[in-house]
């Protein structure tokens, strides 16, 4: 199975996909049409990125292409829309970058609050302005308001709370129970959380719900003199919502943007990053400390591994949460050559289309039971063409799946 890596990958990930018998072509340069002639010429099967983008022309240069895997959590960079159509499985390595993004989150609250960046700088400059640097806040008894209480929020929740701050979290399935289990106060609403907070990070994924959701109004329910950080995504906060935090005053640390180049190494002009006002600001960078990709690193070859293993995706992000089937067949039968091809002959002449199906082995492997889903009924004669053309057929039986 040929991988093509077009991303920096830790040189341990290389091996250990060699060593599963992948051949491996790693080019960290690849991108845009480079990286979509690379996917032709390689005729890879496995694609993983980090931070390349792979949009639809890449997936569909390749006709062996089955797999792309982003080597981090986000996927919004991957046209996953194309691959579901082009039947390529999507995964993802959840979780793995937790502890290195809530760090990050946690240096920029202290490094607002106690404005060392432009500390540093007046001390590299030669100036010494400890009155002016010595009218920090302090973070302890103040109010942190997460917005995604997943793993990194959860990560971020533990350390603030060991900064003895107090935590109150909103997230789409969080309870009050699950709250006082993790030790945060509830929030019913993303507006609630903002209303209560001194200092606001968000940490969700992009989706169509989710776009946006850090509105101008959304951060003017703040309290006068907030923090707001964003080490998630920059689609995460509406057009203009930074400008106007910026204007009340509130203090912004931002690994994220609105548009980032897509090369290292490039020019970058967010006039939010030198407007005013004590905004700081690193290079989308959350994810990336050794421990981190490690663990990424890890995960990225596990899924692999499964996938070369027996076909199954791990992390698959764009299955199907429900078919459209609507009877479910079950054929009993020996285990015997031609037996399947004879079931799938009369349900596709009969115009019935397979949703799913799994034939399951029992033990001695001298008989199976095929489970067949279906987005129709066969009729009975339907039925009994099954049970009668084949010798091997023991039993044949249809069963309603239970709407939701």
């Amino acid at each position: 199975m040929r991988v093509l890596i077009a991303d920096k990958f830790e040189a341990s990930g290389i091996d250990a996909l060699r060593d599963l018998g992948c051949e491996v072509v790693s080019d960290p340069t690849l991108s845009d049409e480079a990286l979509t002639k690379a996917v032709g010429e390689t005729g890879c099967e496995v694609l993983i990125v980090r931070s390349t983008r792979v949009p639809a022309e890449t997936l569909e240069a390749g006709e062996s292409l089955a797999l792309v895997i982003r080597a981090g959590a986000g996927f919004n960079t991957i046209d996953v829309a194309r691959a579901s159509e082009l039947g390529i499985f999507v995964a993802n390595c959840p979780g793995k970058n937790s502890v290195a993004v809530a760090e990050l989150t946690m240096g920029l609250i202290l490094a607002l609050d106690r404005r060392i960046v432009d500390a540093s700088v007046d001390l590299r400059a030669g100036r010494w302005a400890k009155k002016e640097y010595s009218k920090a806040r302090g973070i302890k008894g103040r109010t942190l308001g997460i917005l995604g209480l997943g793993q990194i929020g959860q990560e971020v929740a533990k350390r603030a709370l060991a900064f003895d701050m107090r935590v109150v979290a909103w997230s789409r399935s969080l309870t009050p129970e699950r709250a006082e289990e993790l030790g945060v106060e509830f929030a019913e609403t993303p507006e609630d959380a903002a209303r209560r907070a001194n200092v606001l990070t968000v940490h969700l994924a992009v989706k169509p719900e989710t776009k946006g959701i850090v509105t101008a109004e959304l951060l003017g329910l703040m309290p006068e003199g907030g923090y707001f950080i964003n080490t998630g995504r920059g689609e995460l906060v509406a057009p203009g919502a930074l400008e106007a935090a910026r204007e009340r005053g509130i203090r912004l640390g931002l690994d994220v943007y609105a548009q980032e180049p897509d090369a290292n190494d490039s020019e970058f002009a967010d006039p939010i990053v030198g407007g005013g006002g004590v905004v700081y600001g690193t290079h989308h960078i959350g994810a990336s400390t050794d421990q981190a990709q490690q663990a990424v690193a890890d995960e990225t070859v596990r899924i692999v591994a499964r996938y070369h293993h027996d076909g199954a995706v791990l992390n698959c992000v764009n299955l199907c949460e429900r078919s459209p089937a609507k009877r479910l067949l079950v054929v009993r039968h020996r285990n015997r050559p031609g037996v399947l091809s004879h079931v799938l002959h009369e349900i596709s002449h009969a115009g019935i289309n397979v949703e799913e199906m799994e034939n399951v082995i029992l033990a001695e492997a001298k008989a199976a039971c095929a489970r067949i889903r279906l987005d129709d009924s066969p009729s009975q004669e339907v039925m009994q063409s099954i049970h009668d053309g084949n010798e091997h057929i023991l039993g044949v039986s249809l069963v309603e799946i239970p709407a939701e």
